[in-house]
């Protein structure tokens, strides 16, 4: 007893017309898809690189943004900061105007009134962080806070040190921890 064998479609022969016609209809629905495929990930990466760059264009003005706030925070704090040492010599101004404005004064007046006012001026100083740089003598010499104006020999039968301060001839100022003028010395001579 013989199986039937199972019938296999037939395949195209070249010279078929048919068969030609089905794989270029194949064929155009392959590139069709293809074409679809790649025109909707045109669209897609059309749309992120729209919206990175609206999120490049929105970052770059935020920093610019806070770039222009911080120059205008520094510029206000110079300025203020001005003021506020401004208005912090006004009261010393005005002692020294009513000072001057006394006709008949006597000496011990003048000076009660120097002194007063020299308290009002280096409250005002502190108060904004201007500090006097005043050794005391046998300290020892710092070239960032002093500077030398001479140098002497150490004072027979003294128990000073050399390259310590023999004498204070001008205090200097501190302002903020930075020197703003060095303390004028005299140093002992190194041995």
């Amino acid at each position: 007893m013989t199986h039937p064998h199972p019938q296999t479609p037939e395949t195209p022969h070249e010279g078929d017309p048919d068969a030609s016609h089905s794989s270029d209809v194949g064929q155009a629905m392959l590139e069709a898809d293809a074409l679809a495929q790649a025109q909707a990930e045109i669209a897609t990466l059309q749309a992120k690189c729209s919206e990175l760059s609206d999120q490049y264009l929105r970052a770059r003005a935020e920093a610019d943004n806070a770039r222009r706030r911080a120059e205008d925070d520094i510029s206000k704090a110079r300025k203020f900061a001005l003021e506020g040492f401004a208005e912090s010599l006004l009261p010393v101004m005005d002692s020294l105007e009513a000072g001057l404005a006394i006709q008949d004064v006597k000496p011990e007046q003048l000076r009660e009134g120097a002194e007063a006012t020299l308290r009002q001026l280096k409250s005002a100083l502190e108060r904004n962080r201007v500090v006097a740089i005043d050794p005391t003598t046998g300290a020892k010499f710092d070239p960032h806070q002093h500077q030398a104006i001479s140098v002497v020999p150490v004072p027979a039968g003294t128990q000073q040190d050399p390259n310590t301060i023999v004498s204070v001839l001008q205090k200097g100022y501190l302002i903020a921890d930075r020197v703003l003028r060095p303390a004028l010395v005299t140093v002992s001579a190194p041995a």
